[in-house]
């Protein structure tokens, strides 16, 4: 039997910007929901998982080569790989 595959996780849409945005309008909306959703500010578990997710997506949309990785294969890559 197999098991369901897991979601496909859209970095872009998480940080709320275009395929096409900028590394300056990348930085900008992940300052702009970690401001919002950072536990200090925000303690519901909720915006801990969000804040999670955004940390995320910036770390591979901030740096060139795996952000070039993520948008030929649609998967971010695998942590520890550049």
């Amino acid at each position: 039997m197999q098991r369901p595959a897991t979601p496909v996780l859209d970095l872009y849409g998480v940080l709320g910007v275009e395929r096409a945005a900028s590394q300056d309008d990348i930085k900008k909306a992940y300052r702009r929901l970690a401001r919002q959703l950072h536990p200090d500010i925000n303690p519901s578990k909720e915006a801990e998982e969000r804040f999670k997710k955004v940390t995320e997506a910036y770390a591979v949309l901030s740096d060139p080569s795996q952000r070039q990785l993520y948008d030929v294969t649609g998967r971010p890559p695998k942590p520890g790989r550049s």
